[in-house]
């Protein structure tokens, strides 16, 4: 059918204006976007937010931490928390205080309206750390076991940052003794850790996001609007995308969710090194060690805002310092053939997996009783000594320098560490470092690795440096809020400068001689602190980037799960960033080289069994060098990897520390996100579809009476 003449006016019309105008300026948040295709539009629409969820972890009698409750998204509106007296129908809660611990214990309100307004249909909270605490919390329940309050929760944004560690008496989601069951002594009721929640042990069926800085910004950026929209039809929600793949199979414990391939074990990669590499062909090789320890895992209520700057990264900074003053040590050649020819040999361990079940440092004994290749050329009958290097990034208090030595046992091992300690903090003319000998009402050393090493055996010899005498100095311990702000780097120098001489007095015997001439590099120092503690620069710094590759900036410092068959020559794609790092770096610094020669690898691997190939991650080409470096898996003695699978091995009744571990593990999940957008009331929308359906009914009926009254005129003419 021909189009009429005033259709094709119109037609053109519509043309020439779309011609003349572009496509108009417009964003939902409140920006000056252009859109010109969908993608444009969904961006504007729906905006990601950045941050760091609480994931779900299990264990063989049960789940903690985070997932959506079930199969699908969750989306829940979001509000203040102040504004909650103000609901009158669901809506989600947003709060901005300093109340995660009090959230999570669930601290009942006095007041009748807190409760009302709180029990409402799928509530989303924001807690933040700052400062509200007049929401009148009063009365402890945990959220976990309050099952009523719990089902009213959509989910938790934690708004949080550095600011707020002066305004927080303390933070600290762990418990009041870490890992207790792992305690060689019987006073498991002692209170390390006094500003302790535990709230991080238990499980919650809502998500729960640490907002970043962005994050932050863009939810601050939706709720600032809900003023100007009060009269409007719509909402803010906040949609999670949290489903873990445990909830959604329904395994929940570890031997479950292991035995449907629904979770990883936790676990990682340690490394030792020798100083200098022990000579196995020599028939002088077997001395007895110093075993110097640190930990590269922390933890915290958020999988990857795990810092841990003072628990435990600022011991590991420590003594990567140390290790490095004493290969910088003018006449290294001569100082490496005194430790050559020296009474003790100098092994450094970094652990891994500690805060779950001391993984680390179990497996690293369970290796040494197997002989296996990871332990090659060490015995644990050899070790003479354990040194632990713990927290010691607080020791700074009036222009001096405080670390406290708890020791395992008297013996002649324990007494030679401490004397050492002593010589080392007397030969410091400034005079800024004290070395003193923890409380002896303690109950034993302080939760730490070495109390693997003394369940293991109750007669080892260990001393364990820490920045606390009888309870624990950071309030923050294994807290998001333990970053870099909450350390002195110049407390880390001294700790490191106090440990490289102790290390070189008890290695050669020589009081004297050579201390003056170790000192800490303390712009390496506070270069690795930036390193390991922050996202910028993070591990794309200069330092790690002259040894690896690395896969992420942040680095987390989360133990992580084990995704492959362990190995003590691991394929290098399934062995963390620090891990990689903590290898190359302690291998180029342990090495020697002979005939003053070195020789290129391409691919990683070199032609001499003495010799390691360092930096081909960084370089196209990496460098023999004469180390022994190797890396130790850490993963619970409970597991046993076969046919691509984990099993859970049969309790053993001779190994205590096995029947009392948990086997961590951590679900898998196929997408993590959060983000936020506006969404219009359902009531509107069903009203708007009876205005329509009015509309389109009384217009039907106002063309058929048009008709009739058309039709009886044009009959009648």
């Amino acid at each position: 059918m021909a189009m009429g003449l005033p259709r094709l006016v119109a037609v053109a019309f519509t043309l020439a204006l779309v011609s003349i105008f572009p496509p108009l300026p417009f964003s939902l948040a409140g920006e000056i976007t252009s859109i010109e295709s969908v993608p444009d539009l969904q961006k504007l629409m729906y905006v990601a937010v950045d941050g760091y969820p609480c994931v779900r972890l299990l264990n063989l009698s049960g789940e903690i931490g985070c997932s959506n409750p079930g199969l699908s998204k969750v989306v829940a509106p979001l509000i203040k928390l102040k504004d909650v007296k103000d609901l009158v129908e669901p809506h989600t809660v947003l709060v901005t205080a300093d109340e995660m611990e009090d959230f999570f214990t669930r601290h009942v309100p006095l007041c009748s309206w807190c409760l009302l307004n709180i029990s409402v249909n799928k509530v989303t909270f924001v807690v933040s750390a700052s400062g509200a605490n007049d929401v009148l919390f009063t009365r402890m329940i945990l959220v976990s076991n309050d099952l009523s309050f719990a089902s009213k929760i959509g989910g938790v944004l934690i708004e949080s940052g550095s600011s707020f560690q002066q305004k927080l008496k303390g933070l600290s989601p762990d418990k009041m003794f870490p890992q207790a069951e792992f305690s060689p002594y019987k006073n498991v009721e002692y209170k390390w850790n006094p500003m302790a929640s535990s709230i991080m042990w238990k499980a919650y069926n809502f998500p729960v996001y640490l907002l970043s800085e962005s994050g932050i910004t863009a939810v601050q950026k939706f709720l600032s609007k809900k003023d100007m929209k009060h009269k409007t039809y719509t909402s803010d929600v906040a949609e999670f995308n949290m489903v873990m793949e445990t909830t959604k199979a329904g395994t929940h414990n570890s031997k479950a969710c292991l035995q449907e391939g629904t979770c990883l074990p936790l676990g990682g990669y340690s490394v030792w090194s020798s100083l200098p590499p022990i000579n196995v062909s020599s028939s002088n090789n077997r001395k007895p060690i110093v075993l110097t320890v640190a930990s590269m895992d922390s933890a915290s209520f958020f999988r990857d805002k795990s810092f841990g700057a003072d628990s435990p990264i600022s011991g590991l900074v420590a003594l990567l310092g140390a290790v490095d003053a004493l290969s910088r040590v003018e006449g290294l050649s001569n100082l490496k053939k005194q430790l050559d020819v020296c009474i003790l040999q100098l092994v450094f361990l970094v652990l891994t997996g500690e805060t779950w079940g001391y993984l680390g440092s179990r497996r690293f004994l369970h290796e040494l009783d197997l002989h296996s290749d990871a332990v090659a050329d060490l015995s644990d009958t050899l070790i003479e000594t354990v040194l632990e290097i713990g927290s010691v990034g607080k020791g700074l208090s009036g222009g001096i320098n405080t670390f406290f030595a708890h020791k395992t046992r008297v013996s002649s091992a324990t007494n030679m560490t401490l004397d050492a300690l002593k010589i080392a903090q007397d030969s410091f003319a400034s005079k800024n470092i004290k070395i003193l000998s923890a409380d002896k009402t303690n109950p034993g050393i302080p939760p730490s690795s070495t109390m693997a090493f003394m369940k293991k055996n109750p007669q080892t010899s260990a001393v364990v440096l820490e920045d606390f005498d009888t309870k624990f100095v950071n309030k923050f311990y294994h807290s998001h809020l333990d970053d870099l702000s909450n350390i002195n780097s110049s407390s880390v120098v001294a700790a490191a400068s106090v440990l490289a001489r102790t290390l070189y007095i008890l290695a050669s015997d020589n009081k004297d001689s050579a201390l003056g001439s170790i000192h800490v590099n303390a712009s390496f120092v506070e270069e690795l602190l930036a390193c390991l503690l922050s996202c910028e620069p993070g591990l794309s710094c200069n330092l790690v980037k002259d040894y690896i590759s690395p896969t992420n900036t942040s680095p987390g410092n989360y133990a992580g799960v084990m995704s492959g068959e362990p190995s003590s020559n691991p394929y290098l794609g399934s062995v963390g960033d620090v891990s990689r790092f903590l290898w190359n770096f302690l291998a180029e610094k342990t090495s020697v080289q002979k005939g003053n020669t070195t020789s290129v690898c391409s691919k990683g691997s070199c032609s001499r069994t003495d010799q390691v190939c360092i930096k081909a991650e960084s370089n196209k080409e990496g460098t023999c060098v004469v180390s022994t470096t190797r890396y130790v898996p850490a993963y619970s003695t409970r597991l046993k990897y076969a046919d691509g699978a984990w099993t859970i091995l049969p309790q053993n009744r001779s190994d205590s520390m096995g029947m009392v571990d948990p086997v961590w593990t951590e679900s898998n999940w196929n997408t993590i996100g959060l983000q936020v957008y506006t969404v219009q009331h359902s009531a509107y929308d069903n009203a708007v579809l009876v205005a329509g359906i009015t509309v389109t009914t009384l217009a039907y009926i106002g063309i058929m009476v048009a008709k009739s009254f058309i039709t009886k005129a044009l009959k009648q003419d």
